[in-house]
């Protein structure tokens, strides 16, 4: 009993992330409408406001496993942009967009610390070795559900910054679909580079260094 308690959540970090993320949703919802939900990092955002109150080793696992690589990337670039004035991805452009309010901006600074956060809930809760196949079913229904019912690119003029290509499913940019090959070629390729290049080896990683929870853990 005492080893379970020592690796609880401190009431004070679930109460300010869940404040946070009170003001992230509406201010999202707004700007960059509901679509916008459906990414992957703001996936793991809210998913993680809940794993934090009922102490899930199984969620926060699933959401380190959905983003550390591509919020790793995003720290780097924003920090090459900051430091060397350069972009390594491009992913991190809109933070230096003078058109996006700064409290937007600043609020999407949680790409740049949700990882981090993520790796210390996963050193009090531990690594659930489920979450790479339960995480790999949600991407790819994510992933359909982007393509599927989501807006395609470009933006409408009348609303400039509302969310489209979700998750990438129509090309890299967001302006114009990918022409390199057919749209649903594209969409299998995502759903192989996110679990084979992304998921895969984030979860080896994440196994060899966090001791699985104990059975009451789950």
């Amino acid at each position: 009993m005492t080893t379970v308690t020592n690796r609880r959540i401190p009431t004070w970090v679930k109460v300010a992330y869940t404040a946070f993320v009170a003001i992230v949703v509406p201010s999202y919802w707004v700007t960059y409408s509901p679509w916008n939900f459906l990414y992957f990092c703001d996936i793991a955002l809210l998913v993680t406001a809940v794993a934090i109150w009922i102490e899930s080793p199984l969620l926060v696992s699933m959401q380190a496993v959905a983003i550390m690589v591509p919020q790793m990337l995003w720290v780097v670039d924003f920090l090459c942009r900051l430091v060397a004035g350069v972009h390594i991805t491009g992913v991190t452009r809109y933070m230096f967009d003078s058109n996006i309010s700064l409290f937007l901006r600043a609020l999407s600074l949680f790409h740049g610390w949700l990882p981090f956060f993520l790796l210390w809930l996963l050193s009090r809760l531990r690594y659930d070795r489920r979450a790479f196949g339960r995480q790999s079913v949600v991407a790819i229904v994510v992933l359909l559900i982007s393509y599927i019912f989501a807006p395609a690119p470009p933006p409408s003029a009348s609303n400039p910054n509302w969310a489209v290509n979700i998750n990438y499913v129509y090309g890299i940019d967001d302006n114009h679909a990918q022409t390199l090959m057919a749209p649903w070629l594209w969409v299998l390729g995502l759903m192989a580079v996110t679990l084979i290049g992304f998921y895969l080896p984030t979860h080896f990683v994440l196994r060899r260094f966090f001791a699985a929870p104990s059975s009451s853990g789950r």
